[in-house]
């Protein structure tokens, strides 16, 4: 891994958290949090704002995968869950989009480094996809509104419909704004005109 992470790690052994601070550094990385508790790990993410975080499964207060739940609600962050144990059950709840690997415990620097490679890489695939599909929905609603703006301004108006885009185009083009800002502020004139209704 060419890239230096800034990782949050929890574990309630004291043990694997000072295996975490003295191995992640040979890797090229920066333990910026060691917690002992999840309700912990989610106070000090926080703060530190952490690349990765790295979080044993069974904590007390706030177990690892809930403790990665509140995390991504938060701000998106890459995880990898560590355990002692590969249950069914907790492999199951483990499987959320957020959760980017599992290692059973004890842990090798061989088997840290391709995990932690290969979770930021997932990790960068599934913003780039959240991305695109905000963009794509952010399109979608411009769309729709410029489509109101426009059926507005036919029917008020008397336009044809390419004449309207145009119309909406260039007051665009002339304000130095978004089209679909254009067609809110159309939108909103319109409500601004409508006659009160009587209660």
């Amino acid at each position: 891994m060419n890239r230096s992470l800034r990782i949050a790690v929890a574990d309630d052994e004291p043990d694997m958290r000072d295996y975490f601070r003295k191995i992640l550094p040979r890797l090229g990385h920066q333990v910026v949090a060691a917690a002992e508790t999840g309700q912990e790990l989610v106070e000090q993410c926080r703060k530190t704002q952490p690349d990765l975080v790295i979080t044993d499964i069974k904590m007390p207060d706030m177990d690892g995968i809930d403790a990665a739940t509140h995390l991504y609600q938060e701000a998106p962050v890459p995880v990898i869950l560590v355990s002692a144990y590969h249950e069914p059950e907790l492999i199951a709840r483990a499987e959320a989009d957020h959760i980017l690997g599992y290692l059973v415990k004890p842990i090798k620097q061989s088997d840290l480094e391709p995990t932690i490679a290969l979770a930021m890489k997932r990790f960068e695939q599934f913003e780039a996809l959240r991305k695109e599909a905000a963009d794509l929905r952010q399109a979608l609603e411009d769309r729709k509104l410029i489509e109101r703006a426009k059926g507005l301004l036919m029917k008020k108006v008397g336009l044809d419909e390419q004449e309207a885009f145009r119309r909406l185009q260039k007051v665009a083009m002339d304000s130095n704004r978004r089209m679909a800002e254009v067609a809110q502020m159309v939108l909103t004139a319109d409500e601004a005109f409508q006659p009160k209704a009587k209660v």
